[in-house]
C-alpha cells in the first residue's frame, strides 16, 4: 500500500499547484502513460515531487531535459531507463516506460531484452548496465563508451541513470507501485 496518497488539485497550495500544472500539462502531457489518476493527483513520482515544491520543480525539470532534450533516439533512451528500472527492480518505472518504449518503436520483446542487434543500442545498454549496477565505467567501459558514443551522450547516460535511480528510489521508500498493483510493505 502506498504511503503517500494522492494529493488532488483542490487540495494543493499555490506552490504545489503550480508545479502540478506544470507537470500534468507540460511536455509529458501528451506521454503514452497517464499523469493523472480519475481525481486529478498526479502518479508516480510526481506525487512525491509536491511534498517540497521547489525541489519538485527542479527535479521535474531535470527529467524533462534527460527525456526530451538530449541526443539519445527515444529508443535508445528507453533502453536505458527500463535497465535502471530493472536494476532497481522499480515497479512503477517498469510500467510507465515499456509503455514509452513501445511508443519510442520497441518491440514488446526489446522490452525484456539484455542484448540488441544495433551496436549503438547495445553500447548504450552495457554502459547503462554498469552506470546503474556499479556506478562506473572500467577504463575499458569508457573507451567503449567514448568511441561509440562520446562523451557528451556518455554525461547524457550518466544524469539519465542517477535522475531515474532517483526516482526509483523515492517510488520505493513511498510504496508506489503500477496501476492496479500493491508493493509489499
Amino acid at each position: 500500500m502506498t504511503r503517500l496518497p494522492g494529493m488532488p488539485p483542490s487540495s494543493l497550495d499555490d506552490a504545489q499547484r503550480a508545479l502540478h500544472d506544470a507537470i500534468a500539462g507540460g511536455e509529458r502531457a501528451n506521454g503514452p502513460f497517464p499523469l493523472v489518476d480519475e481525481d486529478g493527483a498526479l502518479v508516480g513520482p510526481f506525487n512525491a515531487m509536491l511534498l517540497q515544491p521547489a525541489l519538485g520543480e527542479a527535479l521535474q525539470a531535470l527529467g524533462s531535459a534527460v527525456r526530451y532534450r538530449t541526443s539519445l533516439s527515444g529508443r535508445a533512451r528507453e533502453i536505458a531507463v527500463l535497465t535502471v528500472a530493472r536494476v532497481w527492480e522499480s515497479d512503477f518505472e517498469t510500467y510507465a516506460h515499456r509503455a514509452a518504449g513501445l511508443a519510442a518503436g520497441l518491440s514488446a520483446a526489446e522490452l525484456d531484452a539484455t542484448r540488441f542487434g544495433d551496436p549503438y543500442e547495445q553500447l548504450v545498454a552495457d554502459t547503462t548496465v554498469a552506470l546503474a549496477v556499479r556506478g562506473d565505467l572500467t577504463d575499458a567501459e569508457f573507451t567503449a563508451a567514448r568511441d561509440g558514443l562520446g562523451e557528451a551522450t556518455i554525461f547524457e547516460l550518466t544524469t539519465l541513470v542517477g535522475y531515474y535511480a532517483t526516482l526509483a528510489l523515492q517510488l520505493r521508500v513511498f510504496r508506489v507501485s503500477s496501476p492496479g498493483r500493491t508493493l509489499p510493505s
